[in-house]
């Protein structure tokens, strides 16, 4: 896909601002949803839920800007959005219903130390991970992220009769139907805004059925601020050991998202941009803890957004960046986008999600098409989607590592790892027939698509001349 504008390009300063704020809303659910849910299930009084809301959209907004621009060695520079991840979830609410905010706290400040001594050895890591294991990484990522869309379109508990009711469904569907024409059938910087357009339209459909809890916003305080250790911060081994597995396993999902990046924004990723990513991702974590904000990840569903719109500017989501923080520092700002229907976002969301799959999945087919590289991949993609499609096959396991392995992508990822070091390497000559055959076909569809474009700019250059000629003959 073309690129509208290219990684450190710097669209004019209106453009910029909405398709910041796209990348915003598309998070700013995700950001907040986990504080939320945390501190609802921990039994926090409700002002303490709102300072956990607001730490977690400034310490996103402050690591989102610290990926996009770098800072000395820390950074990626690629458009990457940082926010609470839902990966820590489970292990977040275990933890607080034993020892509170400050347990689960501690267990964070400490645990966000292993990915920052993970991330000096990024460039060993990123050699276990060629085109054909990232590609399967990155296709993980779309398909096992899907659930979250449908659970947003459901809106409700899957066993309740309130989920994706008829309204709902229509909320998705005209959300989905107006990214899909936008992209579709617009230019230049609308096609780009093609996903804050399908939530604008979303939102006022939905404020016309009565569906907008207008109630946070009505809430919510003007101004806010950071309130570093709030809750303190408490040590236990056990709590340290669980939230540290968490981590490993947001080193593999983090390694997949940037090379995903990488892949839209038409840029390699090398050991050492991985090692910048991940190095700002665990001191992101430790500055998380200390403003008392959940630990942060990078957003999967952002990378779809750069494949979706061709915008792969760092500038644009650095501004994301100055959004969240305000968002943190203005509650107000933050309540409104929360008002967003989770339908809404569950119709938009079936695009970005699968745009990600998109991307692996043009990925793998960069790969040589050999024998050993089909089993790779199709066993590395069966393990993933098994444990996400039926997570009992998990349950007699061992408690900490059914914990571990309960996420697809940490699963598949290291399935395909494993496999792609222990099966024997295809011949030279075998991988050399493959790896050309499958870029005659590359090139192929790229004179295809090239062959396509020229087609329609002469359609337009006709349709625009022909009045111009009926003109002339009239005379």
């Amino acid at each position: 896909m073309k690129l509208l504008y290219t990684l450190n390009q710097r669209p004019p300063k209106g453009i910029t601002l909405l398709l910041a704020l796209q990348h915003m809303l598309a998070s700013i659910g995700g950001i907040v949803a986990v504080p939320l849910i945390v501190g609802s299930s921990i039994g926090l009084p409700s002002p303490d839920i709102v300072s956990l809301i607001n730490a977690a959209l400034l310490a996103s907004g402050i690591v989102t800007i610290a990926q996009c621009l770098g800072i000395g060695p820390f950074g990626i520079r690629l458009p990457v959005v940082m926010g609470s991840s839902f990966a820590f979830l489970g292990v977040a609410i275990a933890i607080g219903k034993e020892g509170g905010v400050s347990s689960i706290m501690g267990a964070a400040l400490v645990g966000s130390f292993v990915v920052i001594i993970a991330s000096f050895y990024m460039d060993k890591v990123r050699k276990l991970f060629p085109t054909v294991v990232s590609g399967v990484v990155v296709t993980l990522i779309g398909l096992t992220i899907l659930p979250v869309a449908m659970n947003w379109v459901g809106d409700s508990p899957t066993v309740s009769e309130e989920f994706a009711t008829l309204p709902k469904l229509f909320l998705a569907a005209v959300s989905l139907g107006i990214v899909v024409a936008v992209s579709v059938y617009c230019k230049g910087a609308v096609a780009a805004s093609a996903i804050v357009i399908g939530l604008a339209g979303g939102y006022i459909v939905a404020l016309s059925l009565g569906m907008v809890n207008l109630e946070q916003l009505s809430s919510a305080a003007w101004v806010g601020g950071p309130e570093p250790f709030k809750f303190g911060l408490t040590f236990s081994l056990s709590a340290i050991i669980s939230m540290s597995l968490v981590y490993i396993v947001v080193i593999a999902e983090a390694t997949g998202d940037f090379m995903a990046l990488g892949n839209n924004c038409h840029t390699k990723v090398s050991g050492k941009d991985l090692k910048r990513g991940l190095l700002a991702d665990g001191v992101g974590s430790t500055l998380s803890s200390i403003l008392t904000a959940m630990p942060l990840a990078s957003f999967s569903q952002n990378v779809g957004i750069v494949g979706i719109t061709g915008v792969a500017s760092r500038y644009v989501v650095a501004t994301t960046g100055g959004l969240l923080i305000l968002g943190g520092l203005f509650p107000k700002l933050a309540a409104f986008a929360v008002t967003i229907p989770k339908p809404v976002l569950g119709g938009v969301g079936f695009v970005m999600f699968g745009m990600i799959a998109y991307a692996g999945i043009r990925m793998l087919i960069k790969a040589a098409d050999t024998k050993r590289n089909a089993l790779v991949i199709c066993v590395g993609l069966a393990s993933g989607l098994a444990v996400t499609f039926e997570p009992r096959l998990l349950q007699h396991l061992p408690h900490d590592l059914s914990n571990f392995l309960h996420s697809g992508i940490t699963t598949g990822t290291i399935v395909t790892v494993l496999l792609n070091i222990l099966l024997p390497k295809s011949s030279a000559k075998e991988e050399k027939e493959a790896l050309a055959e499958s870029q005659l076909q590359v090139e192929e569809e790229m004179a295809e698509q090239s062959l396509n474009e020229t087609n329609v700019q002469q359609d337009d250059t006709l349709e625009t001349s022909a009045p111009l000629t009926s003109s002339k003959n009239s005379n």
